[in-house]
């Protein structure tokens, strides 16, 4: 992996933690509007689908929780 790509995707792992610290049970389309409107992240290619997959992966100190209600993984901080 070259030094651009490493750097961008430890920019959008440490973005997705500070969101997630600071708005606890969010949605993944909460972070996506996040960093692509507020932070201008655009041209990550992010999709609410993405995040979900990414987040498990490779974002340490995060987990989620299904909302019985809507369906939907709500995600916070591990503590």
């Amino acid at each position: 992996m070259g030094k651009q790509r490493a750097a961008r995707e430890e920019r959008l792992k440490r973005e997705i933690r500070r969101y997630v610290s600071n708005n606890p049970e969010c949605t993944a389309s909460q972070i996506v509007a996040h960093l692509s409107i507020d932070l201008r992240m655009r041209n990550h290619g992010l999709t609410p689908r993405k995040v979900g997959f990414f987040i498990p992966r490779f974002v340490d100190g995060v987990n989620w929780r299904l909302d019985s209600s809507t369906g939907k993984r709500l995600y916070s901080v591990a503590y």
